[in-house]
């Protein structure tokens, strides 16, 4: 089982940054990576960028490429989001999540486990 602890939201005007870290413990051997998801107020949970934990290969939601970065630290079990250029439709609860299965399907939110309990970004305008 592996346990998932994010950090860094808050609140930020339009056109500031974030930065979100997401911690992992526990049976974090053998994952294929980790993902960050977000949901809105009365929206359904939607992908914004998930990282290979072996390759480095990233992979983003339309909306937010260009504008935020994901990194990984497999050494200390972490996961960044770097939120640039911020939009009022940023404003979501943010999660992270481990990618289990070894597949393509990394924008699949059906294909991710252990989620956090996730962090608060609100962005203002």
């Amino acid at each position: 089982q592996v346990q998932l602890v994010e950090s860094g939201g808050g609140l930020v005007q339009a056109g500031g940054s974030l930065r979100l870290s997401c911690t992992a413990s526990g049976r974090t051997f053998g994952t294929h990576g980790m993902g960050w998801f977000r949901q809105a107020p009365g929206k359904e949970r939607e992908f914004v960028a998930a990282i290979s934990r072996s390759t480095g290969s990233t992979f983003y939601a339309d909306s937010v490429k260009g504008r935020f970065t994901i990194s990984r630290d497999n050494a200390k079990n972490t996961a960044s989001l770097q939120m640039n250029s911020l939009k009022p439709e940023d404003t979501a609860v943010y999660y992270c999540a481990v990618k289990k299965a070894y597949n393509s399907m990394w924008y699949t939110e059906a294909q991710y486990g252990s989620w956090g309990q996730g962090t608060q970004v609100t962005v203002s305008s």
